[in-house]
């Protein structure tokens, strides 16, 4: 190759323009660029050999580039490709037809064309050819497609920039897409797919973040789409949050325009009766009363206000119950329903499903009753409120309920009833404010407790006597530690504790079969109609049956809904317990300098050294990880070391042995 020769090179990915200086050795060449700086290159390095190029110096490249300039114009290129259809070209018939003029810098400008080009020509050895039609078409149409994506991704970054910096901006619905996407990388990480997993961090990137989960959460509540505590248990979960417009449509007319009552009701407002229920609760299912030795209990009647089949109960059964959560509660029935008509209200008239019974002396059933009933509850009181006129004897019917209440606990107990007294804990959010409340066995709470047992004995019997289909709640006979190890255990909650582990887990069959827990032969829920459908079954097969007529449901629709229930029902007891997990977790890292009073309860894993607690003022159950040996039921101190709710991370550090 001639000394002065202009080639072009690629060197390091970068397109350069080099001048031939001479040979070295038999294949290599030596060459100079603008800046003087020698390259040994081999002659396969040459992307293009510039004609008619002879220049003096190097240093006249960035002149020689100068020159080219003005012929690169890639427009030109759809002239020459409409002109050359169906053929081949070189840089030189290129120079040749656009500028009329083949020298170097027409030829180079030519070949930069070509190079850059990725639309009408395609390289094929030395020459290139023309695309066809169709193919030009397509390639244009992805072109403009990436610059529009471009154009969006350009329009979405500045919109989300504008957020972080408090300004209000209007998502489009392609934009909310993006969006939900991002929501979806952070609740379905293993599920989702591979496309939405590309555009969850496609989103990251462009936001400058790191394209993980966590900093996807962070994203979403820094853009005000998602709160710092997003309960994410819940919108994992298939729980409806609202309504359908048709089941609020028909809640409203139901509350204009009620059904006609189909039931035969006994008249019972003349009774003093007392509903009891935490302050906070607002749908009432529940009262008793007493009348001379009969007892009643007075279940709330939705199936007054709710026809099988129509929106109210179908809902009702997708929904299955009603879930309880420290930011609130998400109801089975529509709140202006639930909350009035369906509920014991106060000072007004009531439907309710009635269950009279008179206790033996030795606490056994006697005589008993079931009635569709109107009711005009005549106390609405707390727990505490209960609690308080049982220790001052301030209402002689409370008094007399509660004596046949400990009969029947004795009862029950004699019948193998299993007694289990743990703690329980209410957790309320409100705002900011994050409160626990112990829950302890109150006479109140076991007051209200063996008033619904009784009703539940009840309900059973009637089924059974009927032959009615309902779902029976069965349990089998635990398998309890030996006396002698429980009395090892220090008689308290580690002792409950163990007890509690060997029970297993009630089941619901069309059959009746004996509840041990409860020490009865058979039992049906029944007293929480307005939050559980189970319940709702059972108040329409009764309610039927005194009418004398069919049941509603038939046995196979009983067993199918039975079905339904139980995955509704798990999935919302999920939710619950991972809510109330998280929010224990987020008043535990408020006070983590706080010294907490712990009982330990037993050994997870006694190779590990992994335990589990319970904080006494709080009556929460947590892991430890202990650093020594310890006995069921020690007391200990122990402080928060390590504790992220959103991870469900939480560490203690023993400090001190309790006294």
């Amino acid at each position: 190759m001639d000394k002065g020769t202009l080639v072009e090179v690629k060197l390091n990915g970068h397109y350069r323009l080099l001048l031939i200086a001479g040979t070295e050795g038999k294949k290599h060449l030596q060459a100079t660029d603008e800046n003087g700086i020698t390259h040994t290159i081999h002659p396969r390095e040459i992307e293009y050999v510039i004609p008619h190029s002879h220049l003096l110096d190097a240093s006249q490249i960035p002149q020689f580039r100068t020159r080219v300039q003005p012929y690169l114009d890639p427009s030109q290129l759809e002239l020459a490709w409409e002109v050359l259809q169906g053929q081949a070209t070189t840089p030189e018939e290129l120079a040749d037809l656009l500028f009329s003029n083949a020298d170097s810098h027409t030829c180079y400008a030519a070949y930069c064309l070509l190079r850059e080009d990725k639309i009408y020509f395609k390289q094929k050895g030395q020459v290139y050819e023309t695309r066809p039609r169709s193919q030009v078409e397509e390639i244009k149409h992805q072109i403009n497609l990436a610059q529009q994506r471009a154009q969006e991704n350009q329009q979405f970054v500045d919109k989300v920039q504008a957020k972080l910096q408090g300004e209000a901006v209007e998502w489009t619905s392609a934009e909310r897409q993006r969006l939900e996407c991002l929501e979806r990388y952070v609740l379905y990480p293993q599920e989702i797919t591979e496309r939405e997993k590309n555009q969850a961090q496609e989103i990251l990137s462009l936001a400058k973040r790191l394209k993980t989960e966590a900093a996807a959460f962070d994203l979403l509540v820094d853009l005000g789409i998602w709160s710092v505590h997003e309960n994410l248990a819940l919108k994992r979960s298939q729980i409806p949050i609202t309504f359908p417009p048709e089941v609020l449509t028909l809640a409203q007319e139901r509350l204009h325009n009620p059904p006609p009552d189909m039931s035969h009701r006994l008249d019972l407002r003349h009774l003093r009766t007392y509903t009891i229920d935490d302050i906070s609760t607002t749908e009432i299912d529940d009262g008793i009363s007493i009348d001379n030795d009969r007892i009643w209990i007075h279940i709330a009647d939705p199936t007054r206000w709710v026809m099988p089949g129509d929106a109210l109960e179908l809902e009702a059964r997708r929904r299955a119950t009603t879930v309880y959560l420290p930011t609130g509660m998400i109801p089975m029935f529509p709140h202006e329903l639930a909350t009035g008509p369906m509920s014991l209200v106060q000072g007004q008239d009531c439907c309710a499903l009635s269950f009279g019974v008179v206790l033996a002396e030795d606490g056994s059933i006697q005589d008993w009753q079931i009635a569709t009933t109107l009711v005009c509850p005549t106390y609405r009181l707390t727990y505490d409120d209960v609690t308080e006129m049982l220790e001052i004897g301030a209402e002689a019917d409370l008094d007399r309920l509660f004596y046949w209440a400990k009969k029947r606990e004795q009862w029950r107990l004699r019948q193998g009833a299993v007694a289990i007294h743990l703690p329980e804990t209410s957790i309320k959010v409100k705002g900011e404010e994050v409160t626990l409340q112990l829950l302890e066995d109150s006479p109140s709470r076991q007051l209200v407790s063996e008033m619904m047992i009784l009703a539940g004995e009840i309900a059973a019997r009637f089924a059974i006597e009927k032959q009615i289909p309902v779902p029976f709640r069965g349990q089998a006979t635990p398998n309890l530690p030996p006396a002698e190890e429980l009395e090892q255990i220090p008689n308290g909650v580690a002792r409950a504790w163990a007890i509690c582990r060997t029970m297993s887990k009630s089941e619901v069959s069309l059959e009746p079969q004996p509840h041990a827990g409860l020490g009865l032969p058979a039992y049906v829920q029944a007293t929480s109609p307005i939050r559980r459908y189970g319940d709702l079954i059972v108040h329409y097969q009764i309610k039927a049956a005194l009418l004398g007529q069919p049941p509603v449901f038939t046995a196979p629709q009983v067993q199918e809904l039975i079905g339904m229930i139980d995955v509704a029902t798990y999935d919302a007891v999920q939710v619950e317990r991972q809510t109330n997990r998280y929010w224990s977790l987020e008043y535990l890292r408020r006070h983590q300098d706080t010294v907490w009073q712990a009982v330990f309860l037993d050994w997870l894993k006694e190779s590990d050294k992994l335990g589990l607690i319970l904080l006494e003022e709080l009556g929460l159950k947590l892991p430890i990880k202990m650093t020594r040996q310890v006995n069921k039921g020690e007391h200990l101190q122990v402080k928060v070391s390590i504790v992220n709710p959103r991870s469900d991370t939480i560490q203690f550090q023993e400090v001190g042995v309790a006294s």
